[in-house]
Parts: C-alpha cells; sequence; structure tokens
C-alpha cells in the first residue's frame, strides 16, 4: 500500500502566475527616484551637446579627418546618430546595470524580498516579474536619448538627409528608420550587461555592488577589445562589437558585424539569466 501524499493547502483562488502582476512591478519601479533621475539624465544630454557645440562651434571645423561626430550640427538626424555615438559606450551602460542590478538586490536590502515570497509568489515569477520591468526600463531609457536628440537636433539644426562621414547622404525618412534599427542593435548588444547586473543582483543583498560589478566588468570587456594581442580572440568579446550599428548607418548597410554581435551578446546573456535562475531557486533567502 502506498503512502498517502501530502499537498500543501493554498488559499481559495489562489494562482501562482497572477501573483506580482507586472504592471504592479512596472508602477513600483517608475515611482522610484532613481528612474526618475536616470530618465532626467538620458532627456539632458542632447540639450549639454547642443550648448556645447554652440560655446565650442561644430567640431568638423577644427579637423581635417571627417568622422560622425564632426557632423553632428548637419541636420537633426546627425546630432541624434551622434548622441548615440558618443553614449553606447558607457553612458546606457549605467541604466542597464541599475535597472537589471538593482531590481531584486534593493528588495532583499530593505528585507522585503521574504515577504514577497511568503506572499506567496514563486520565485521564478518573481524573477520573470522584475526582469522584464527592468528590461523594459532599460529599453526606455535607450529610446528617449535618440528621441530627445533628435528633437532637439532638429530644433537646433533642422530636419534635413544624414551627412553621411564617408561620403554621400541618406534621405531624412530612412536615415531616422535605420536609427530606430540601430538603437535596437544597442539594446541587444547591452543584454551582457543586464544579465550580469541581474544574475549579480541575486547573489547579494547590496545593489551597488551587483550595479558596480556589472559596470566594472563591462568595462574590462572594453579594455580586453582595445588590446590588439588577443587578435581574433577579440571576437568573442561583446565589447567588440557594440558599434557595429553604425554600419547600418552606410549608403549600402552592413549586416554582418550586427548578426555576428547579437549572436555573441544573445548567448552569454542567456547564460547569465539562467545561471540567475537556478541560483535563486537553491538560494537561502533570509533578509
Amino acid at each position: 500500500m502506498s503512502a498517502p501524499t501530502l499537498e500543501r493547502p493554498t488559499a481559495p483562488g489562489y494562482r501562482a502566475g497572477r501573483t506580482l502582476p507586472l504592471r504592479v512591478e512596472a508602477v513600483r519601479q517608475l515611482k522610484r527616484r532613481r528612474t526618475l533621475v536616470m530618465g532626467g539624465v538620458m532627456a539632458l544630454l542632447p540639450v549639454v551637446l547642443v550648448i556645447a557645440f554652440a560655446v565650442a562651434g561644430s567640431p568638423g571645423e577644427r579637423n581635417s579627418a571627417v568622422t560622425l561626430m564632426d557632423t553632428a550640427t548637419a541636420s537633426g538626424v546627425n546630432f541624434a546618430a551622434t548622441c548615440l555615438f558618443v553614449s553606447a559606450g558607457f553612458l546606457l551602460v549605467i541604466p542597464v546595470a541599475l535597472f537589471c542590478g538593482d531590481t531584486v538586490a534593493s528588495e532583499a536590502s530593505w528585507s522585503s524580498l521574504r515577504y514577497l515570497l511568503a506572499a506567496p509568489v514563486p520565485r521564478a515569477r518573481l524573477l520573470w516579474s522584475k526582469l522584464a520591468v527592468a528590461l523594459a526600463l532599460s529599453a526606455a531609457a535607450m529610446v528617449l536619448l535618440p528621441l530627445i536628440a533628435l528633437a532637439v537636433g532638429t530644433m537646433a539644426y533642422g530636419w534635413g538627409p544624414l551627412e553621411i562621414p564617408t561620403g554621400g547622404a541618406l534621405p531624412a525618412t530612412t536615415a531616422a528608420q535605420r536609427l530606430l534599427i540601430a538603437v535596437g542593435y544597442v539594446f541587444v548588444s547591452q543584454l551582457v550587461t543586464a544579465g550580469l547586473a541581474f544574475w549579480l543582483s541575486t547573489k547579494t543583498d547590496a545593489p551597488l555592488g551587483a550595479v558596480g560589478g556589472a559596470v566594472g566588468l563591462t568595462i574590462v570587456g572594453n579594455v580586453l577589445d582595445a588590446v590588439t594581442a588577443l587578435e581574433n580572440w577579440r571576437d568573442f568579446l561583446p565589447a567588440h562589437w557594440q558599434f557595429a550599428w553604425a554600419d547600418v548607418l552606410q549608403a549600402r548597410p552592413e549586416w554582418g558585424g550586427m548578426i555576428q554581435g547579437s549572436a555573441i551578446s544573445v548567448t552569454y546573456a542567456l547564460v547569465l539569466f539562467a545561471l540567475a535562475f537556478r541560483g535563486f531557486a537553491r538560494k537561502d533567502v533570509v533578509s
């Protein structure tokens, strides 16, 4: 005779999939001061650059070699592309690391994580909700910057074609569409930072440790990419492909670099997200 199985009683109407709705988590995160501050920084950068160009003059006036920075004041689309260029390497890393690294660790630092799990919110559900909102906020920050830059640049320099530094131009509408693709690629390339931050967030009760660790490791990747002695090994570094989006802002766009960069970033990110879920499922939550 087999022994009877014991099932944990649940409250009437309880559904694990309905706990911690995305809407509730999104509202909680949007109301936080760090979200508002980061949104303000993203919106303020284009204004600061316009003022800098007005005071110091166009960069192209002082150089014989033409780069994307030198065409910043040619049109609103050029200005938006320049803002994306100067921020993709580091500034856009910060909101991704902040939103993904702070989300779980902050609950632990407030000693509210154990109460969420006792609600009861299943651990996988809690992580999925927090990760989805964190990635959505990260994407919003990346869209906000070029969108504000396009508006500010158009008011300052007019709506016109994108001047390509290597020669030629793209119609403004086509350039805006290409810029949207570039923003999407930048988001995909930052998934590695998101994965690092989220994994560290499940390992520590210190939000700054998770955020700082993700930013630090991203910087290490950039430094390693600058070491030319590594040769082909750099192809496996996400940082090696972070500016591959510039290939799409050409008269004839090239997709090879973006495809390789996306594959590398998504692979690393999936591994890191899996480690976060696996580790958190076995973790003793005491805070």
